[in-house]
């Protein structure tokens, strides 16, 4: 074993579970890349200010979650703890939002960094696929990205997550509302920490997870009696849009999400198998996120799911995915002569688009036939010294036991039928 081990909170990638987590990216991916959502990758580490002004300076995120270090030009830089913040840098430093039709649609997917308390579902170090439309006011595209979400999610084979919908309001309504909940907050038995975050993001306190301050919470205004007029239209057009899609979601007045850049329409992917950490991803609207980062005004929605989170979902409704074979053909050869011969066509396979192994090493034939079989081949193609003087190799079944001589040059076309 070796002497080092991954950090605390995170972990290692491996086959074959790391097929089902590719398997997951792709399958959120899908309907994106029919719908429009070109492909961005952003750098890992951004400035420390993007993420305080665009996430939130009050957020648990930026205040006590995120990596924050000084390099040696000392440039204050964060690993990333979320990934709309840098999308949106992205897309402006390069000017996507004048060079054609708005939205912008990108999708992305990467690792994101949080320092938090380790558990199942939560580590400090995560996968996300996420999803930005960015220069649009439109309720069509709030449904939309839901609906790309929610599809996803069922062709995975999913069915057990539920949607919750709300509306945070915007500039308009929502200081009003925000006033009336500080008055409420005042009143309550709440410790300095929390009354501090009060005052500067009283939204905040609303996501707060500890029993002690949601008891307290029973009797506090609700954002969506707040809603001006504008708000509740807009908001009405997104739940008729996903209803008429056939859409379930449940309305959630105290649905707040933990970033402050959110304005209007906010929602989370929750599945009931996860016990605590029961968010497998959520998004929302953010209107005013682009000026907050320096750019112009440029209202966007967007959502990131979590792959980690989604893998357990699968797990918890005994969901196994359908994956392809990592090899069709393992090819065992016996001999000097026999290797060459073998070794040329596995690479004839391979540049077919056949996945096709070979057994490495000096192994005997039962060695190698444990190979052939630890790799789950549909076949094994075995030619020795006699099998070579024939001109042929043997083609065997892995799941029947059947084996035929196949002439060395129709190989190819044999495994292809075979395969269908």
């Amino acid at each position: 074993m070796s002497t080092f081990q991954a950090p605390k909170g995170t972990y290692d990638l491996l086959p074959p579970d790391s097929a089902r987590f590719l398997a997951v990216r792709e399958a959120i991916a899908a309907p994106l890349k029919r719908s429009g959502y070109g492909y961005i990758e952003t750098p890992g580490f951004e400035n420390v200010e993007l993420f305080a002004r665009g996430v939130g300076e009050s957020t648990d995120i930026v205040t006590k979650e995120m990596y924050a270090f000084t390099t040696k030009g000392n440039d204050k830089l964060a690993l990333r703890p979320e990934g709309t913040a840098s999308v949106l840098r992205a897309a402006l430093e390069a000017n996507l939002h004048k060079a054609g039709n708005l939205p912008v649609k990108l999708w992305y997917s990467g690792s994101y960094y949080r320092y938090e308390r380790p558990q199942k579902g939560r580590y400090r170090h995560f996968s996300q696929v996420g999803a930005e439309a960015i220069g649009a006011e439109d309720p069509a595209i709030d449904a939309e990205l839901i609906i790309l979400a929610n599809d996803a999610y069922r062709s995975l084979g999913l069915r057990n997550f539920r949607i919750l919908l709300n509306s945070l309001g915007d500039k308009e309504c929502r200081p009003v509302y925000r006033d009336a909940l500080q008055d409420f907050l005042r009143g309550l038995d709440l410790d300095e920490d929390t009354l501090r975050r009060a005052e500067i993001n009283p939204l905040r306190v609303l996501d707060d997870k500890r029993d002690a301050v949601q008891k307290q919470l029973t009797g506090a205004p609700l954002l969506r009696d707040y809603l001006c007029d504008a708000c509740k239209a807009y908001h009405e057009e997104v739940r008729e849009l996903l209803t008429a899609e056939g859409v379930a979601y449940e309305d959630d007045a105290r649905l707040v999400r933990g970033l402050d850049y959110y304005t209007r329409t906010t929602f989370e992917f929750v599945h009931d198998g996860l016990g605590s950490q029961s968010a497998v991803g959520g998004g929302g609207r953010y209107d005013g996120l682009s000026e907050m980062i320096g750019g112009p005004a440029l209202p966007s929605v967007g959502w990131a799911l979590g792959v980690d989170r989604t893998v357990l979902a699968l797990e918890a409704e005994g969901v196994t995915l359908e994956l392809p074979s990592t090899t069709s053909v393992f090819a065992v050869p016996l001999g000097e002569e026999a290797r060459r011969v073998l070794f040329a066509k596995v690479t004839e396979l391979r540049r077919a688009g056949i996945a096709a192994d070979f057994s490495f090493g000096a192994k005997g034939l039962k060695g190698a036939m444990k190979s052939a079989n630890r790799s789950g081949a549909r076949f094994t193609l075995v030619a020795g010294e006699r099998d070579l003087a024939e001109g042929v190799a043997q083609l065997k079944d892995m799941e029947s036991g059947e084996q035929t001589p196949v002439a060395l040059d129709s190989i190819l076309d044999e495994v292809r039928t075979r395969l269908g």
